[in-house]
C-alpha cells in the first residue's frame, strides 16, 4: 500500500499539471532532450511566461 507521503506528492503533481503551474519544469525537459544539442539557453522563467502570456491571449477576440 502507498504511504500517505507519496500520494499527497503524486496528487500535487497532478493538480500542478491540471492547473499549468508546471509548464515551466515541462518547458525545460522538453527543452533539454530535444534542443540543447542545438546550442544556446532555455528561456528564464519570467521570459517563459510572458511569452506564454502573449500566446495565450493574443488571438482572444471576443468579450466572454
Amino acid at each position: 500500500m502507498k504511504s500517505l507521503k507519496i500520494v499527497a506528492r503524486q496528487t500535487w503533481q497532478m493538480i500542478r499539471a491540471f492547473s499549468g503551474d508546471d509548464a515551466y519544469e515541462r518547458y525545460l525537459e522538453h527543452w533539454h532532450k530535444y534542443h540543447a544539442s542545438e546550442g544556446g539557453q532555455p528561456l528564464d522563467c519570467k521570459t517563459f511566461f510572458d511569452t506564454e502570456q502573449i500566446r495565450k491571449w493574443e488571438g482572444v477576440r471576443r468579450c466572454c
